[in-house]
């Protein structure tokens, strides 16, 4: 963030300065429902507004923005959102677009639908420019220091920035330097992909190399710098040729917004060859003949991109400075690339990705071709080589087609292991065959003998083809209404709405950290119905870290080893002890000063187990059955018999003959994870800011498991970032948790702010308890 200006959600509009349009829409048309995402959802929309705010072009009409309804959908395509569902975010989105029409937004508290017109003067009034991204102040700051920087490559933080690659060798030179201990970085995204094993010392920023940063436009094609961001890539590419442009279309679906604005090329093209990452942009530039300039410790090489993924795995002194992609001009060239992903518009690993480059003759010759393939189950794209030399020199035919196919078909080979082959072969080869039916001069064959499986039997019929991006989102809302209960059923606006959207209001991991605070992460079993003989820890940086472990042994005299529990339904353990019940069982919590260094000590725990003297664990419905082992349902779940239902059945006019539907596990994938405070207090008691949907039950275990009267655990709930029910039972481990290290490791201090004497002995102004529950 160095010389960046930060904008923030509530830096374009708070409860003291009033809010932004894009904040009061939100809440207006019911956009946020936990809030959790709100602000960033708030953000993008703004930053697609600053966007879209260009000099150029017609003013739009008063209260709307240059923004399209396309570029309104897209503005939120890095975005999750768990609670709300996305149509009213959307509908927030199009309001501000010139192109909308205001009858087509949904439920809404600006207007009743169907009774009042819609008005864009009903609306929050939107004016461009209200908020100056970049103040003056600020550039003039930046000039300053920049006059002031000292020529040194490194500083006492451990933050290295060299400023050429003759400085960048020679800090691979230094002594100091250990890739287990020193990491290169650029933006740092693929952080987000490939989780750090293990803690780093140092870290060198290549990011200000101006050779990682050339982009350099000639007759014979593009060169483009390593540490060039994906977003530039994309702006310079759509300003091309065809070939460049059907690249920037394809890399415009590749992860989010936010990463492109910051992922640099170079990073991914590394990770792809470094660390086998399924990766778009690899095989589109290995379909475009691209090449790229490796420096290493002793030469510079010059590879096509075919030769540098087949290479080694890259050591860390390896640089990728820049790849170059060949002008191929428009005449007779045919660039076509496709992905199958989760997710269109990103935020989405391909199940497979694809890009075809054939040159043809005039009468549609295939003179040369090249077909890549990538993310199918594979350690990096590839080439289909013997597809190729096939349809070199063929006019495609149905024949051809059917050919090319079956040659496919043998040579996407997805490797052991990799989830659902077939579909990702079908995929590859209804990619290939789509290309070249585009090629085709007269496919007027019998279907039967295009289709490889004869399953197309509707003759060739040619039918346009309409891509996903182009298709609009709609979607309606109908609700009546009826003055019978009035004003229940009123669609007013939801309070807090506008405080979630500013950013302002705060969940549980956004309350500032005490004093002296300390860090819990659970360690969890890997192995099922299994001895717990020892725990250890690898050696490592981060274990270096670790100041204690808790276990069931630290759970105080008179407590119990419970970790969630609901009145008839029974109790569950807090810790596998003596034995492992299941894998993902807790097995101990680290703790550690920081929230870092406690996760990542609990990767480096290794835990020894056995099972002698144990049974086989029941892993499947039949082994269940097998062993009779059923949970018993509690009388007041029981299922009450209604009618009979094997009469019912065989007098049924439909019949189920048989079925069978097995269901994998499932994550509940709420957007604010499992996160709880805990603050001692005095005579026994402590207060506890849990993100749970049961705060009376998280109190009820918390006290069971300490061994003290319930009315000594005090449970602050303010919001829950999304919850889906998972936040209920499961909420209250992470306050055992935090409870545990507290009356272990943390016992009460004079600077730890509480709740009940509104004074921080340490010189902070700590918030009474109307404070706590306004903000948390």
């Amino acid at each position: 963030l160095n010389h960046c200006s930060v904008t923030t959600s509530e830096g374009i509009g708070n409860t003291r300065h009033g809010y932004h349009p894009v904040q009061q829409r939100l809440a207006g048309f019911h956009a946020s429902q936990c809030g959790f995402c709100t602000p960033g959802m708030c953000m993008s929309i703004f930053s697609a507004l600053v966007k879209a705010d260009k000099p150029d072009g017609p003013a739009p009409p008063t209260g709307f923005s240059k923004l399209t309804c396309s570029e309104a959908e897209h503005a939120v395509s890095g975005n999750l959102c768990r609670c709300t569902g996305y149509r009213p975010i959307l509908d927030t989105c199009k309001s501000f677009a010139a192109d909308v029409d205001l009858e087509d937004l949904g439920l809404n508290s600006f207007w009743k639908k169907g009774t009042d017109r819609a008005d864009v003067g009903k609306l929050p009034e939107y004016s461009s420019g209200a908020v100056c991204t970049f103040p003056e102040f600020l550039k003039s700051e930046i000039k300053g220091q920049m006059n002031d920087i000292p020529a040194a490559i490194a500083g006492q933080d451990g933050w290295y920035h060299p400023k050429s690659i003759e400085e960048l060798h020679s800090l691979f030179d230094s002594n100091w330097f250990d890739e287990n201990s020193v990491k290169i970085v650029a933006s740092n995204t693929g952080a987000g992909v490939y989780k750090d094993q293990d803690l780093y010392d140092k870290y060198i920023d290549i990011q200000g190399i101006p050779e990682l940063s050339v982009i350099d436009r000639s007759s014979k094609g593009l060169e483009i710098g390593a540490a060039v961001s994906i977003s530039k890539v994309i702006e310079v590419f759509s300003d091309g040729t065809p070939v460049f442009t059907k690249i920037a279309g394809h890399l415009s679906k590749v992860a989010s917004p936010f990463v492109r604005n910051t992922a640099t090329v170079g990073g991914n093209v590394i990770m792809a060859q470094r660390l086998q990452f399924p990766s778009d942009i690899a095989t589109v530039l290995l379909a475009a003949g691209s090449t790229v300039t490796v420096q290493t410790a002793s030469k510079m090489l010059r590879l096509t991109m075919e030769e540098f993924l087949e290479q080694p795995p890259c050591d860390a002194k390896t640089i990728l400075l820049s790849i170059f992609v060949p002008d191929w001009g428009s005449d007779n060239v045919i660039f076509e690339t496709s992905r199958a992903s989760p997710r269109p518009f990103g935020n989405a690993v391909s199940f497979v990705n694809s890009a075809f480059l054939a040159r043809t003759s005039g009468q549609l010759v295939i003179e040369d071709i090249c077909l890549a393939f990538g993310a199918y189950g594979v350690d990096h794209a590839t080439r289909a080589r013997k597809v190729e030399e096939f349809l070199k020199g063929k006019s495609v035919s149905a024949a051809v087609i059917l050919e090319a196919v079956q040659l496919l078909k043998d040579v996407i080979s997805p490797s052991e292991g990799t989830t659902h082959p077939e579909y990702r072969v079908s995929l590859a080869v209804s990619f290939l065959f789509s290309f070249l039916s585009s090629l085709g001069n007269n496919l007027n064959e019998p279907a039967n003998a295009i289709a490889p499986n004869g399953s197309c039997a509707n003759g060739p019929e040619k039918h346009g083809t309409v891509g996903s991006d182009d298709l609009p989102v709609r979607s309606r809302q109908e609700l009546v209404f009826s003055d019978e209960y009035k004003p229940v059923g009123k669609p007013i606006t939801k309070a807090g709405a506008e405080l979630q959207a500013s950013g302002e209001a705060m969940y549980v991991d956004d309350i500032p950290a005490p004093k002296d605070c300390l860090y819990g992460a659970f360690m969890y079993s890997t192995h099922p119905h299994a001895h717990v003989k020892s725990v250890n820890f690898r050696s490592s940086l981060a274990s270096e870290k670790v100041i204690t472990v808790i276990s069931a042994k630290d759970i105080p005299v008179g407590g119990k080893n419970v970790g969630s529990g609901f009145r008839m339904l029974g109790e569950e353990a807090l810790f596998g002890d003596p034995v492992s019940e299941f894998a993902g069982q807790n097995i101990g919590i680290v703790i550690a000063e920081t929230q870092k260094y406690a996760y990542m000590a609990a990767k480096q725990a290794v835990i020894d187990y056995s099972t002698e003297n144990l049974e086989p664990p029941i892993l499947t419905i039949e082994d269940a059955i097998q062993h009779n082992s059923y949970f018993q349902t509690p009388p007041f779940l029981a299922p009450r018999p209604v009618g009979d239902i094997d009469q019912g059945m065989s007098q049924a006019d439909h019949k189920i003959l048989s079925g069978e539907v097995k269901l994998e596990s499932q994550y509940y994938f709420y957007m604010e994870t499992q996160t709880a405070l805990a603050i001692p207090d005095e005579d026994n008691c402590i207060t506890i800011y849990s993100s749970t949907q049961l705060p009376e039950i998280t109190q009820n275990v918390v006290a069971d498991c300490l061994g003290i009267p319930y009315h000594n655990v005090r449970i602050i709930t303010r919001r829950v970032g999304g919850g889906f029910g998972g936040k209920g039972l499961k909420g209250t481990h992470g306050s055992m948790c935090v409870c545990s290290c507290s009356f272990q490791v943390a016992a009460p201090c004079p600077d730890v702010p509480r709740p009940q004497d509104g004074h921080d002995h340490g010189g902070r102004a700590a918030p009474d308890e109307g404070e706590v529950l306004r903000r948390v």
